[in-house]
């Protein structure tokens, strides 16, 4: 017959180490790796467009030089795969504003610009959506009242909140049509409340993280000058209207 002895725990005991400056290095490991981090920094500096201006996601109310880029670049780049995989056209695409992690400086830009801007591995993703859906994509920009970017979809707001005008590629939304939004899988599960996309009838993985679309963005392209413009707005905002109508 054995014996049984109760135990108890009656104290836990911890150690805080600080990783600061006073740790010394490794010359064995530093030599090793030091070849392999200079060839990531050199391939992360290297320029491969130029900014024509300082662009911050806080440089307009509803809609922003950067972010109006960041949805046009979703829109241009996702929509060739998404048409060779289903035949189909994307009709707009909705990203977060909160997403925009940085400025985009005036000058040269490289890789590394790219990882700032967006340091998130979020993925593009397109979602189908009906009517219904869309009337509830719709109310939430209304209440965020949040620069979130957005690329074929015009709407514009009245001085107290309420919708004027909501357009998708140029034409007023149909009843009757399902329409294919792009946006990124953070947005899809529900990130920033935007819950509405698991309404959605079906969602496409284009394989494709907003970070890499960016970077072949800028590579096409000699110099990048986003603009804002009419595609979110107050009718009562007469200087951007002015500016839109002009084309500036």
């Amino acid at each position: 017959m054995s014996c049984k002895k109760d135990r108890h725990l009656s104290r836990i005991e911890g150690l805080r180490l600080e990783i600061n400056d006073s740790l010394g290095h490794n010359k064995a490991i530093d030599s090793f790796i030091s070849p392999y981090r200079d060839h990531v920094n050199k391939n992360l500096d290297s320029v491969i467009s130029y900014s024509a201006d300082l662009y911050s996601k806080g440089d307009g109310e509803l809609n922003t030089a950067i972010g109006n880029m960041m949805a046009d670049i979703v829109f241009e780049q996702a929509e060739p795969i998404y048409k060779s995989r289903t035949g189909n056209s994307i009709d707009m695409v909705l990203l977060n504003h909160g997403g925009i992690r940085s400025i985009l400086p005036k000058g040269p830009i490289t890789t590394r610009t790219a990882y700032e801007i967006m340091p998130f591995e979020n993925s593009i993703v397109v979602v189908e959506m009906k009517m219904e859906v869309i009337d509830s994509m719709l109310r939430y920009l209304v209440a965020a009242k949040r620069a979130h970017p957005v690329s074929g979809l015009k709407l514009w707001l009245s001085d107290h909140d309420k919708i004027v005008k909501a357009e998708i590629n140029g034409s007023q939304i149909d009843s009757v049509k399902t329409y294919s939004v792009a946006t990124n899988d953070y947005l899809y599960y529900g990130g920033d409340r935007m819950n509405f996309f698991k309404m959605g009838d079906s969602m496409h993985v284009m394989n494709y993280k907003i970070r890499n679309a960016m970077i072949d963005y800028f590579h096409k392209y000699d110099t990048i000058s986003p603009k804002r413009d009419d595609r979110f707005i107050r009718t009562n905002d007469s200087i951007l209207l002015t500016k839109a109508d002009s084309g500036q």
